[in-house]
Protein backbone atom coordinates (compact mmCIF):
# COMPACT_ATOMS: atom_id res chain seq x y z
CA UNK A 1 0.00 0.00 0.00
CA UNK A 2 1.46 3.55 -0.44
CA UNK A 3 1.13 5.81 2.06
CA UNK A 4 -0.05 9.37 0.79
CA UNK A 5 -0.23 12.56 2.53
CA UNK A 6 -3.58 13.95 2.19
CA UNK A 7 -3.45 17.59 1.39
CA UNK A 8 -7.16 18.53 0.94
CA UNK A 9 -10.92 17.58 1.97
CA UNK A 10 -11.22 16.99 -1.71
CA UNK A 11 -8.72 13.83 -1.23
CA UNK A 12 -10.75 12.40 1.93
CA UNK A 13 -12.40 9.05 0.54
CA UNK A 14 -15.42 8.28 2.92
CA UNK A 15 -16.35 6.39 5.08
CA UNK A 16 -13.54 8.15 7.12
CA UNK A 17 -12.09 6.40 10.24
CA UNK A 18 -10.57 7.93 12.67
CA UNK A 19 -8.57 6.51 15.88
CA UNK A 20 -7.57 8.57 18.90
CA UNK A 21 -5.12 7.87 21.61
CA UNK A 22 -5.81 8.54 25.22
CA UNK A 23 -3.70 8.02 28.55
CA UNK A 24 -2.59 9.06 32.14
CA UNK A 25 0.22 11.36 30.23
CA UNK A 26 1.30 12.47 27.02
CA UNK A 27 3.83 9.47 26.40
CA UNK A 28 1.52 6.61 27.89
CA UNK A 29 -1.51 5.03 26.10
CA UNK A 30 -3.83 3.11 27.43
CA UNK A 31 -6.87 3.83 25.20
CA UNK A 32 -7.78 3.81 21.63
CA UNK A 33 -10.67 5.14 20.23
CA UNK A 34 -12.08 4.85 16.97
CA UNK A 35 -15.09 6.56 15.19
CA UNK A 36 -16.03 6.51 12.01
CA UNK A 37 -17.59 9.14 10.00
CA UNK A 38 -20.44 8.12 6.64
CA UNK A 39 -19.66 11.28 4.57
CA UNK A 40 -18.37 14.91 5.04
CA UNK A 41 -21.23 16.67 6.45
CA UNK A 42 -21.74 14.21 9.50
CA UNK A 43 -21.05 16.23 13.02
CA UNK A 44 -21.52 12.88 14.86
CA UNK A 45 -19.94 9.90 14.02
CA UNK A 46 -22.09 6.71 12.75
CA UNK A 47 -20.25 3.91 14.89
CA UNK A 48 -17.94 4.17 17.72
CA UNK A 49 -15.67 2.02 19.54
CA UNK A 50 -12.98 1.74 22.67
CA UNK A 51 -10.17 -0.25 23.30
CA UNK A 52 -8.64 0.01 26.74
CA UNK A 53 -5.49 -1.78 28.51
CA UNK A 54 -1.60 -1.48 29.67
CA UNK A 55 -0.57 -2.50 25.78
CA UNK A 56 -3.40 -1.57 23.76
CA UNK A 57 -1.15 0.78 21.26
CA UNK A 58 1.18 -2.42 20.70
CA UNK A 59 -1.57 -5.32 21.20
CA UNK A 60 -2.05 -7.80 17.69
CA UNK A 61 -5.81 -8.69 18.59
CA UNK A 62 -7.04 -5.12 19.05
CA UNK A 63 -5.22 -4.08 15.55
CA UNK A 64 -6.86 -7.50 14.18
CA UNK A 65 -10.70 -5.78 16.03
CA UNK A 66 -10.21 -2.24 14.65
CA UNK A 67 -9.22 -3.55 10.94
CA UNK A 68 -12.55 -5.98 11.60
CA UNK A 69 -14.63 -2.72 12.81
CA UNK A 70 -13.20 -0.10 9.70
CA UNK A 71 -13.67 -3.18 7.12
CA UNK A 72 -17.30 -4.09 8.51
CA UNK A 73 -18.10 -0.29 7.67
CA UNK A 74 -16.41 0.28 4.46
CA UNK A 75 -13.54 2.42 5.70
CA UNK A 76 -11.66 4.23 3.10
CA UNK A 77 -9.72 6.84 4.96
CA UNK A 78 -7.99 6.46 8.33
CA UNK A 79 -6.81 9.63 10.76
CA UNK A 80 -4.93 8.36 13.27
CA UNK A 81 -3.56 11.51 16.07
CA UNK A 82 0.65 11.12 16.71
CA UNK A 83 -0.11 12.17 20.18
CA UNK A 84 -1.89 11.29 23.19
CA UNK A 85 -4.55 13.66 22.83
CA UNK A 86 -5.50 13.50 26.36
CA UNK A 87 -6.86 11.50 29.66
CA UNK A 88 -8.90 8.71 28.94
CA UNK A 89 -11.66 9.06 31.63
CA UNK A 90 -15.06 10.28 30.32
CA UNK A 91 -16.13 13.41 31.00
CA UNK A 92 -19.51 13.25 32.74
CA UNK A 93 -19.17 9.77 33.41
CA UNK A 94 -16.15 8.86 35.39
CA UNK A 95 -15.57 12.51 36.58
CA UNK A 96 -17.82 16.12 36.70
CA UNK A 97 -18.45 17.77 34.13
CA UNK A 98 -16.27 20.84 33.80
CA UNK A 99 -13.64 19.57 36.29
CA UNK A 100 -10.47 17.92 36.22
CA UNK A 101 -9.89 13.89 36.37
CA UNK A 102 -9.05 12.97 39.50
CA UNK A 103 -7.06 10.25 38.33
CA UNK A 104 -4.79 12.00 35.54
CA UNK A 105 -3.12 14.54 37.58
CA UNK A 106 -1.18 15.38 34.55
CA UNK A 107 -3.79 16.61 32.66
CA UNK A 108 -4.83 19.09 35.26
CA UNK A 109 -6.09 22.27 33.50
CA UNK A 110 -5.33 20.99 30.49
CA UNK A 111 -8.81 19.53 29.05
CA UNK A 112 -12.06 19.21 29.55
CA UNK A 113 -15.14 21.78 28.95
CA UNK A 114 -13.92 23.76 32.14
CA UNK A 115 -10.53 24.36 30.58
CA UNK A 116 -9.69 27.75 29.52
CA UNK A 117 -7.56 25.99 27.03
CA UNK A 118 -8.24 22.44 26.11
CA UNK A 119 -4.31 21.84 24.86
CA UNK A 120 -5.40 18.23 23.03
CA UNK A 121 -6.85 20.03 20.24
CA UNK A 122 -3.40 22.06 19.66
CA UNK A 123 -2.11 18.50 18.99
CA UNK A 124 -4.67 18.09 16.04
CA UNK A 125 -1.55 19.73 14.22
CA UNK A 126 -0.17 16.05 14.18
CA UNK A 127 -3.07 14.70 12.39
CA UNK A 128 -1.88 11.94 9.52
CA UNK A 129 -3.89 10.82 7.10
CA UNK A 130 -3.73 7.65 4.86
CA UNK A 131 -5.62 6.62 2.07
CA UNK A 132 -7.04 3.22 1.59
CA UNK A 133 -7.17 1.03 -1.01
CA UNK A 134 -8.13 -2.43 -1.64
CA UNK A 135 -5.96 -3.41 1.27
CA UNK A 136 -6.60 -1.79 4.74
CA UNK A 137 -3.73 -1.24 6.87
CA UNK A 138 -2.94 1.15 9.37
CA UNK A 139 -1.04 2.00 12.32
CA UNK A 140 -1.09 2.56 15.97
CA UNK A 141 0.17 5.68 18.15
CA UNK A 142 3.12 4.13 20.50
Amino acid sequence: MKRRTLRNRRQIKYPMATIMPYGPNDKTVTKLVAAIFPDGEAREESALKRWVGTEVANDEKVARQMYEFMHAHGVKTVTTATAVMGCPHEEGEDFSEGGDCPFCPFWKGLQGSGSPSDGRWNNLKNVRMEQLGLTYRFWLPG
